[in-house]
């Protein structure tokens, strides 16, 4: 049987520069590697790695958009939301819910929504 041992996720953008700065400035992503010819760049923080790309000539698209959420866990949730919350548009503000996980939820600068969340026992662990 094979074996998954990675997922890193091709983000659409229509400026790619533009969410080079959201992720690097907002998010403190690095910025691995980029081609302006192929209109592709390549991020990462920690253990996640995202790549940012213009749609392929071939992809028939009609808005950039992602019929779901990207979901990161982290731990520190509580200063990540202090630290995001003024700089960042929000879709929900930090809540602790029933499934025992503390989350938020941002827009990045292409309306993905990105939520953060972490385990309300590692919180309770941690103090």
């Amino acid at each position: 049987m094979t074996k998954f041992t990675f997922l890193r996720p091709i983000l659409w953008t229509e400026n790619l520069e533009e969410t080079i700065e959201f992720y690097t400035k907002a998010l403190g992503f690095t910025l691995l590697g980029k081609n302006d010819d192929w209109h592709w760049a390549s991020l990462k923080k920690d253990d996640v790695q995202i790549m940012l790309s213009l749609p392929n000539e071939h992809e028939k698209f009609h808005k950039i958009g992602f019929s779901g959420s990207f979901y990161f866990n982290v731990d520190k949730v509580d200063e990540l939301w202090e630290e995001l919350r003024t700089k960042t548009k929000v879709c929900y503000e930090i809540e602790t819910f029933e499934w025992e996980m503390r989350e938020f939820a941002i827009y990045d600068n292409n309306g993905y929504i990105l939520q953060f969340g972490q385990p309300v026992e590692e919180i309770s662990t941690a103090e």
